[in-house]
């Protein structure tokens, strides 16, 4: 069995953006029509207690709680100073990170004290380039969202609050030019970015690639097999690696790098290390990783709850055990690839076509072209360094 030591907690169900993207209101699962708004402190309560005893039994000195919506700061500066209180008094230390839209950080400026009080690490979603982010992540009525979502970035990254600015998150969309998406985001001079495959299953593939039916066996580097997607990273990729000095961190190439250099990666999108998160919805039920709202609806459901259950117990749940048996926990196409240790069979819910989830990722041929042009690259730069 292995521990949680990330908490990813739903604190409001609701949103303040309507982005045509979005796993939680576009996906199969439409169980956020179910739940009340926000998590009520009562539940805070019990669910602190919970990860206070996980603690306790398996000897954890530090926890990761991540704040999560919907919005998560639509739940207001008050609600958020209590949650986050609650949160505090446990046992073992916690590191607090939310992932917002920014917005209420402008109509609300009391969040940021809350947050700064609580020294809470702040990431923000921002799709790049102006028209790029506008086509998808727009406001209710329709219009776009970058112009306000780039204020409170600015806002974030000012020398009063740049202490709290974890870094961007940017959702990969095949009809925006790579190079300039990064460059885009790095104007914003962010810690880290993290550039997100779009959720997609086999039964609904990702946008700009039609429905095609699960390989039978490894891609191996063929170039008959369209990647674009991977294409899309190898070019960003490029101008990330070939930079003359390291002007930001991104997520996916770094961990990537890790793992083909013999290391470990901490992403459940990448490797093969064990999953150690979980979801608490905003009713206190506790949940697998809310990706998988892509793949059918209850497809996260555990049946456990944070009044009925503790974290141990969902921890020993099959659905969580299924993913923490590394290669053997893949399926047998996954399992006899050579990249299989790096690739890790990509993100959980990306592996589903309508039978489970043993099959590769939905992007199992943008990974390996991914992932081999990054090997090359750093075969080439230790070559030169041996050279040298």
């Amino acid at each position: 069995m292995v521990a949680f030591r990330q908490f990813l907690l739903k604190i409001h169900s609701r949103c303040n953006l309507a982005c045509d993207y979005c796993y939680v209101y576009q996906g199969a699962d439409q169980s956020w029509r179910r739940r009340p708004r926000r998590m009520e402190l009562a539940t805070v309560r019990r669910t602190a207690r919970r990860i206070d005893e996980h603690a306790a039994e398996h000897g954890l000195d530090e926890v990761s709680v991540v704040l999560h919506g919907g919005e998560p700061l639509l739940v207001g500066a008050p609600h958020l100073d209590e949650l986050l209180g609650e949160l505090a008094s446990v046992r073992p230390r916690v590191r607090f990170t939310v992932q917002t839209n920014g917005l209420r950080l402008l109509e609300e400026p009391g969040l940021l004290d809350v947050l700064h009080r609580h020294r809470v690490s702040v990431g923000v979603s921002l799709d790049g380039a102006r028209a790029d982010h506008d086509r998808h992540r727009r406001l209710p009525s329709g219009a776009g969202s970058w112009a306000r979502t780039a204020e409170a970035v600015r806002l974030l990254g000012s020398d009063r609050h740049r202490e709290l600015f974890a870094g961007l998150l940017c959702v990969v969309d095949l009809d925006s030019d790579p190079v300039a998406t990064y460059e885009a985001l790095l104007e914003f001079a962010p810690p880290r970015l993290d550039l997100l495959l779009p959720h997609a299953t086999w039964r609904e593939p990702p946008p700009g690639v039609p429905p095609r039916a699960v390989p039978d066996e490894p891609p191996g580097g063929s170039r008959a097999v369209p990647a674009p997607y991977g294409e899309w990273l190898i070019a960003a990729f490029d101008r990330w690696y070939g930079a003359p000095r390291r002007e930001t961190g991104v997520r996916l190439f770094e961990e990537l790098s890790v793992l083909l250099l013999g290391g470990r990666a901490a992403s459940e999108a990448v490797g093969l290390a064990p999953v150690d998160l979980v979801v608490v919805e905003v009713d206190g039920a506790i949940e697998q990783a809310d990706s998988l709202k892509v793949a059918y609806d209850g497809a996260p459901g555990t049946g456990l709850d944070v009044w009925r259950h503790g974290f141990t117990d969902a921890a020993a749940h099959p659905a969580f055990r299924a993913r923490q048996r590394g290669l053997a926990g893949l399926g047998p196409v996954c399992a006899g690839c050579p990249l299989a240790g790096v690739c890790g069979g990509g993100l959980y819910a990306h592996r589903y076509a309508g039978d489970g989830f043993g099959h590769p990722s939905v992007y199992c041929a943008d990974l390996d072209r991914l992932i081999r042009h990054i090997a090359g690259r750093l075969r080439a730069g230790v070559a030169g360094l041996v050279r040298s």
